[in-house]
């Protein structure tokens, strides 16, 4: 698939996406170097250029914070195929950085599933995570969520692998299981390794309860990366480093409520400061000199001056 194309000259950059280089192309190579990458959850463009110009070699648009940011409401499988879409779209053309979408269920069977997959493509993502839950899904780390069979399940990664290669793309797959919780940490097991013999990229198990659960997934097809969810202010599973994560095994780290919940506080802060007749102080208001800078107005006027007639 051909390079992604921001709305900005990409800088050539080691750590995002290089100059002729697929989306995919680079988040593998990320992948394949040592450490646990760490790939902050947005939600808009905004968050994924605050995440690139943060460092971190990888986005990820996650469905909680979009859906609340987008819609207003809870992850519960409201937000839409077509909306999810979109704003992805939206996000990839803003970095330069390899960015995975939640695909949540695939939204559908297997013939959906490779609807969804082709449209991930085209937005530009470098990554898709599918998962098994029956619709409507049900928020990670939640109670009341249910699977789909096994075979079911495994059947949608093949649906996934089928429809990449149909499409001439390298999009990483990433396989969620929410088995743990649903069925039992053995069950999680078996559907990775065979989510993995199915031909997928990156495997997860949502809500791990322990750091010996975390090492028993990370020893199941030691060969493929491992992702891991440090679901933040309450999760079910520990918050570890990291380095402690890398040691553990996994490859990928996603922070799924940061932004988004960090973003919620800070909105109704400043709410209060301007009901209180003022405005929010310097110290969490930045300039508004800043905050051209981060949204490219200099080197638009940079870019601009080149076709002045």
């Amino acid at each position: 698939m051909a390079a992604r194309c921001p709305y900005f000259a990409v800088e050539e950059s080691s750590r995002g996406i290089r100059s002729g280089e697929s989306p995919a192309a680079a988040l593998r190579r990320i992948l394949a170097t040592p450490g646990a990458h760490q790939a902050p959850c947005c939600y808009d463009a905004l968050g994924a250029r605050l995440v690139e110009r943060a460092g971190f070699p990888i986005g990820f648009m996650g469905g909680f914070c979009v859906s609340a940011a987008r819609l207003g409401l809870p992850d519960v499988g409201l937000i839409s195929y077509g909306e999810m879409v979109d704003q992805g779209r939206l996000i990839n053309e803003a970095v330069s950085i390899p960015v995975i979408g939640d695909g949540d269920n695939g939204y559908g069977n297997s013939m959906n599933i490779k609807r969804t997959i082709k449209g991930y493509i085209n937005a530009g993502f470098a990554g898709i995570m599918l998962e098994d839950q029956v619709a409507p899904k049900a928020c990670g780390h939640t109670e009341g969520r249910k699977v789909i069979s096994r075979e079911e399940a495994v059947m949608h990664i093949k649906a996934a692998v089928d429809a990449r290669k149909e499409s001439g793309s390298d999009i990483v797959i990433v396989a969620r299981t929410d088995s743990r919780q649903a069925i039992s940490h053995d069950e999680a097991l078996w559907r990775v390794k065979a989510f993995a013999d199915a031909g997928a990229d990156v495997l997860f198990i949502d809500a791990l309860a322990s750091v010996e659960e975390m090492k028993a997934f990370c020893a199941v097809a030691p060969e493929v990366p491992k992702m891991a969810n440090m679901l933040e202010g309450g999760g079910k599973t520990p918050i570890l480093s990291p380095a402690e994560l890398e040691e553990i095994g996994f490859r990928l780290v996603v922070y799924p409520l940061s932004l988004v919940g960090v973003s919620m506080r800070a909105m109704q802060d400043a709410l209060v400061a301007i009901k209180d007749g003022g405005v929010p102080p310097p110290s969490v208001l930045p300039s508004f000199q800043e905050i051209k800078d981060t949204l490219g107005f200099n080197r638009y006027y940079k870019e601009e001056k080149q076709y002045q007639v």
